[in-house]
């Protein structure tokens, strides 16, 4: 043992350790956003689609954490990364095997011919001492990939709950447009109407038919384009939830109107990094590169392999009495010369570590930027929609006049027309600023976390 240990302690003298490369500089979040959230935000939950307060949404998003198909692919990837860990985790131990011998030979000897025949049964075992940390190294590697597919999983999760409310939101604004233009459609058939029978009468011309006919038919082939939108949308959302189709058909539901989602803190910058399944996963991914070139360059050291093996001998020439064998032994296994196979896998390690940190930092800027930009637009966007609500009540109060002055004959059906397909883009108007509006809040919810917190 002693010359084993000496024979070690010569070839360790010979292994030189390369230095351990640093990683790209850190990123230092700002000291505070550049736009803040409303005072009166309120807490982000874990289960934030809620404060919609529509039953609809709520199980159209519990659908779709149950059952959408990329959610079931980060578990499934998940469940590979933790068999990893187990199996990384087992290599440390030692190993037992079973071994069963059997030997049969005939051979000629000067008496004559002879036949014999073996059995030998018995166990085997084998542990390599981890004396340079390289199987632990490599089992924090593995633990820290688990983890990283956990927040992966998380942060899908996170997805699929956003692009789900954002989808019902946009649906639920295509059906506000659908129903404003039958609204609209019936105004125009009774003005057809109207306009009908005046030309019978001669009290309008054929040109002021004409054109009431015209902005009958402008409104008229809307419908068509919504309602395919809508089933499209539909379409968009049973793929959300896993399901060919929406079966049963989606319930009313709370108005497009009525929808509102209360707003999040924004927090500091630096609380960011915690509050991000994405980062956390980038974070992760980071830490195990680390953990990885740890045990390439560990590698570099000698291994030290303990076996032992014991049994029992049966043999044809001696009656088949049993006769007891075993063996104990030690290795010690060093690098001299691998035609710079080591060095190179250490020089990958070190890349592929240099690339999760950029990665990071990049997850970080990118997180950094979507928040600043959904914050942006929390006050432009309500004061848009105000100003666009200010001028559709003008539009109204003209619309109005121009009907008044066209009773009275003061001015021709054209301008009353001009005044109806004003108010009618403007109501249309003040719902894709309201699904803007909507559209942004959820991207604030998202960038933000949507209420995740990391597991212990």
């Amino acid at each position: 043992m002693r010359r084993l240990l000496g024979a070690a302690a010569l070839a360790l003298s010979g292994c030189a350790l390369p230095p351990l490369p640093e990683a790209p500089a850190p990123l230092a979040p700002p000291a505070a956003w550049q736009d803040s959230a409303p005072a009166a935000a309120a807490e982000l939950r874990a289960d934030w689609w809620r404060g919609f307060g529509d039953a609809a949404l709520d199980e159209l998003v519990a659908q779709a954490l149950a059952h959408n198909t990329d959610l079931l692919l980060a578990g499934a990837r998940l469940a590979e990364a933790r068999a990893a860990l187990a199996a990384s985790r087992a290599a440390e131990g030692p190993q037992l095997n079973a071994v069963l011998g059997l030997q049969t030979s005939r051979t000629l000897q000067p008496t004559g011919i002879s036949e014999s025949r073996a059995v030998q049964p018995g166990l085997a075992a084998s542990w390599e001492l981890d004396l340079w940390g390289r199987e632990r190294a490599l089992t924090r590697t593995a633990e820290l990939r688990a983890d990283a597919s956990r927040a992966e999983r998380d942060g899908m999760a996170l997805s699929v709950a956003a692009l789900t409310v954002q989808s019902y939101v946009s649906l639920r604004a295509q059906q506000a447009q659908l129903a404003l233009a039958r609204r609209t459609l019936d105004s125009r058939a009774e003005a057809l109407r109207l306009a009908e029978d005046q030309a019978r009468t001669g009290y309008i011309s054929q040109l002021q038919l004409t054109q009431a006919q015209a902005e009958h038919a402008a409104v008229a082939q809307t419908l068509p384009a919504l309602e395919l939108a809508i089933r499209r949308q539909q379409q968009g959302l049973a793929l959300l939830t896993g399901r060919p189709a929406l079966d049963p058909p989606l319930p009313p539901g709370r108005g497009f109107d009525d929808l509102a989602l209360p707003l999040p803190p924004a927090g500091l910058p630096s609380a960011l990094l915690a509050r991000r399944p994405d980062i956390a996963q980038a974070a992760l991914q980071l830490a195990a590169s680390d953990a990885t070139l740890a045990a390439r360059r560990a590698a570099f050291l000698p291994q030290l392999n303990l076996s032992a093996s014991a049994g029992e001998l049966y043999v044809s020439g001696l009656r088949y009495d049993p006769v007891h064998v075993w063996s104990l032994g030690a290795s010690v296994l060093a690098p001299l010369f691998d035609a710079g196979r080591l060095r190179a896998q250490f020089d990958a390690a070190t890349a592929q570590r240099d690339q999760a940190a950029l990665a990071y930092r990049g997850r970080v800027l990118a997180a950094l930027a979507e928040v600043e930009n959904a914050l942006a637009g929390l006050e432009r966007l309500g004061r848009q929609r105000q100003l666009a609500q200010q001028r559709r009540d003008v539009l109204a109060r003209s619309l109005g006049y121009a009907h008044d002055r066209y009773q009275a004959g003061y001015a021709g059906y054209l301008e009353e027309l001009d005044a109806q397909r004003n108010l009618y883009a403007q109501d249309n108007e003040l719902i894709r600023l309201r699904q803007a509006e909507l559209d942004n809040q959820l991207a604030l919810v998202r960038a933000l976390g949507g209420g995740w917190r990391r597991e212990p």
